[in-house]
């Protein structure tokens, strides 16, 4: 199924139990410019979430986190959530319970396996990492070549399955080199270095959505429920930096973004990418960049011209 606005939930009359159903009987997409809109509480079918413009605020348990152009966020299947949108351009797939197992289990099985056993279906799917990731090449031509095949021809159910496939196939890939990062916690057991990392990747979740605010390492701390000594060590095992470190280099590259594409003021993108003053930001951005603020955004202009 394929829906170009999104659901009003608050209309009178709006029948919940019928919308929701239609995602256990099929694929759904979802590809609206949403001036407003959202659920307080939905329990979905595994299902990833995208902008290409805009932002949407997702709320999974004590989490709030934003997706923006460029990521993506996988829920899983049964996974309570609330969302809201407000101006943005929302690309959502959610996909069929049984349409998903088969995918899995053509991923995991042999092709020997698969013709002796080619219509199992009740294998379930693997407990995906619910954070934000960014939208690598590989994903972003998928995305884009769905996009383009609906604008051109439509919603044809057989020929979106086919790319729906693959698209599942690589978010099956992207897990499974998230669970190979996992590895690198620093624990014994394996349920806690994935129980570690599901609580790494919740801090990492709040520094790309919070980054313009003011971020200390206790709130954090807080947020992710680790410890602040755990917290600062096991980020670095896993991702090769600190949480601080980390929020630097998200902060710097927000304002990279802002010098080549918008013509506000240096001190204005200051404030907006979570510095406190324009001469800390110049000299952290020269650090990391090698030029100040107004040299690298004038030579982004002279290549244009």
């Amino acid at each position: 199924m394929y829906f170009t606005s999104l659901p009003d939930h608050s209309k009178p009359g709006f029948d919940e139990q019928l919308h929701f159903n239609r995602f256990r009987k099929s694929n759904v997409i979802f590809n609206t410019n949403a001036q407003a809109g959202g659920c307080d509480d939905h329990v979905g079918c595994l299902s990833i979430k995208t902008t290409l413009s805009g932002e949407e605020w997702y709320g999974i348990g004590r989490r709030n986190l934003v997706v923006r152009p460029g990521q993506f966020l996988i829920l899983n299947d049964n996974q309570s959530y609330s969302c809201r949108v407000n101006q943005a351009r929302v690309f959502s797939i959610f996909f069929k319970r049984e349409f998903a197992a088969r995918v899995f289990y053509d991923c995991r099985a042999s092709e020997e396996t698969s013709l002796d056993n080619p219509f199992v279906t009740d294998t379930g799917t693997p407990e995906f990492f619910q954070t934000l990731h960014n939208i690598d090449s590989a994903l972003q031509s998928r995305l884009v070549t769905l996009l383009s095949v609906l604008e051109k021809n439509g919603y044809d159910a057989d020929e979106i399955s086919e790319h729906l496939l693959y698209l599942l196939r690589q978010l099956i890939h992207v897990h499974n080199m998230e669970a190979h990062q996992a590895m690198r916690v620093s624990a014994v057991k394996q349920s806690t270095k994935t129980e570690v990392y599901k609580r790494l990747c919740s801090a990492k979740d709040v520094l790309h959505s919070s980054f313009m605010n003011k971020l200390d390492i206790d709130t954090i701390s807080s947020a992710a429920c680790l410890s602040m000594p755990q917290l600062i060590r096991q980020f670095k095992l896993v991702f090769h930096c600190t949480p601080h470190q980390y929020l630097m280099r998200l902060r710097l590259q927000h304002a990279a973004d802002r010098l080549t594409r918008d013509k506000d003021q240096v001190s204005d993108i200051t404030l907006q990418s979570g510095f406190e003053n324009t001469s800390a930001f110049c000299r952290a951005f020269k650090a990391a960049y090698g030029v100040s603020p107004e040299a690298f955004r004038n030579g982004h202009r002279t290549r244009a011209v």
